[in-house]
């Protein structure tokens, strides 16, 4: 459940990394926040929905 709370916390750090580099008109570190931001979003509900156990 640890896991699945800190991916998510990074997913939405990268979520307003997406917003901020957008303003910047920063294409490049948009791309890379972007597949972050699916990365860690990805596995923090897969995290979540399976139930991992706490450590």
């Amino acid at each position: 459940m640890a896991l699945g709370v800190t991916l998510l916390i990074v997913a939405i750090l990268c979520a307003l990394a997406v917003v901020r580099e957008l303003r910047r008109r920063n294409f490049f570190a948009v791309g890379f926040a972007g597949v972050a931001f699916l990365v860690f979003g990805w596995f923090s509900v897969m995290t979540l929905i399976s139930g991992a156990p706490s450590i």
